[in-house]
């Protein structure tokens, strides 16, 4: 079970930070993602993070804004969001699976509730 937490209204170039915790332990075994979903549109990856944090990909549009990481040890995962835009105003959610990080949302089996990110200008 995953619970992400962090979200809130923020303004135009404003920092937050998006964690994930999960209730197991095997936590560690898992890769995350990070996915987004604004009204009207598909929901997208934004970032992913393999379980031993080597293996990291972005999307092209926050790739110099945006960090992810993840602590093991805490059972927890973290969306650093940086220089925020309005355009970045989404319900953002974590997501678990097994073995390699993908960007593709039905290839994770465990969903966190979604925070909201609404970013203003």
């Amino acid at each position: 079970q995953l619970e992400d937490s962090g979200g809130g209204l923020v303004q135009a170039g404003a920092s937050l930070r998006l964690s994930c915790a999960a209730s197991e332990r095997t936590f560690s075994s898992y890769a995350i993602g990070w996915f987004r979903q604004a009204p009207g549109k598909e929901r997208e990856c934004v970032a992913y993070i393999g379980w031993s944090a080597m293996n990291t990909n972005f999307a092209d549009s926050v790739k110099d804004r945006f960090t992810i990481s993840r602590d093991n040890d805490k059972n927890t995962a973290y969306l650093q969001m940086n220089r925020l835009k309005p355009e970045v105003t989404a319900l953002y959610f974590c997501a678990a699976k097994y073995y390699r990080p993908r960007h593709v949302p039905g290839e994770y089996a465990y969903w966190g509730q979604g925070t909201q990110v609404p970013v203003s200008s």
